[in-house]
């Protein structure tokens, strides 16, 4: 794999077979995606968008095809090495955000820390204010998910999904769960973090959510049938988070 590469997928396929009953959730798919893209992928439920992010994530693995990740060679690896590039190389953000209720933001997103073998982080706690700072909640770190709206709880999964400084984001129907208004400001902090060197790829079903990307990969049948730039991405307000420059700090 071209190491200018975060992600490259090679005739992937994935078959589901239940007795005699095959379904073919993806067919020969053939994807690249760069770093500092931002790339919606959507398409109407049971298209193969989600199985494709299952195994983007490491969650799910191919029946057949070959899968790169940031020039990790996925395909073989056991179950050990595929938690530690879930852990080191990809932050997750969940529809339902997936917080530990009884626990803070800054307990929240510490816990990758907790988790990271690598050896990289040696002050999760300093780590984790940071993150949460680039996502605007800086005021929230001693809150529980009980004490925030859902916009801000999501904030929180975002902030524990940058907390890695992973290889990729990827965002799964992420705005979801939330108002219109929350959902905007979500999808404006993705623009911001995407314009800070971030490589995204959001699952999406709105189509006014997808314009914030810069290239929307549509699937149909397991098959993509429409990979397009976006000529006039949706226009971002100027205090999203309500402090520009806290996106441009290191994580």
């Amino acid at each position: 794999m071209a190491a200018s590469n975060v992600i490259e997928v090679k005739k992937l396929s994935r078959v589901f077979r239940n007795g005699e009953i095959e379904v073919h959730a993806l067919q020969d798919v053939d994807l690249v995606i760069r770093p500092g893209e931002f790339v919606a992928i959507m398409g109407a439920s049971g298209s193969g968008k989600s199985t494709l992010l299952s195994i983007l994530g490491c969650l799910d693995t191919p029946t057949t095809g070959e899968y790169f990740l940031d020039g990790v060679h996925v395909n073989g690896l056991d179950k050990d090495q595929l938690a530690d590039v879930r852990n080191q190389k990809i932050g997750f953000i969940f529809q339902s955000y997936n917080l530990l209720a009884r626990t803070t933001a800054l307990e929240n997103v510490e816990l990758p820390l907790v988790y990271n073998r690598s050896g990289r982080f040696t002050n999760p706690r300093e780590i984790a204010t940071r993150a949460l700072q680039r996502v605007g909640l800086g005021d929230r770190l001693y809150h529980k998910p009980n004490q925030m709206s859902g916009g801000q709880q999501q904030r929180v999964a975002i902030a524990r999904a940058l907390v890695n400084d992973p290889a990729i984001i990827l965002a799964d129907e992420a705005t979801g769960n939330l108002d219109s208004k929350a959902s905007l400001e979500i999808a404006e902090l993705f623009v911001r973090l995407n314009d800070a060197g971030k490589t995204i790829v959001m699952i999406t079903h709105e189509p006014d959510i997808a314009q914030y990307a810069k290239r929307i990969v549509t699937f149909r049948d397991g098959m993509i049938t429409g990979d397009e730039v976006v000529m006039q991405r949706t226009p971002i307000r100027k205090s999203a988070t309500g402090n520009d420059n806290v996106l441009h700090s290191a994580s």
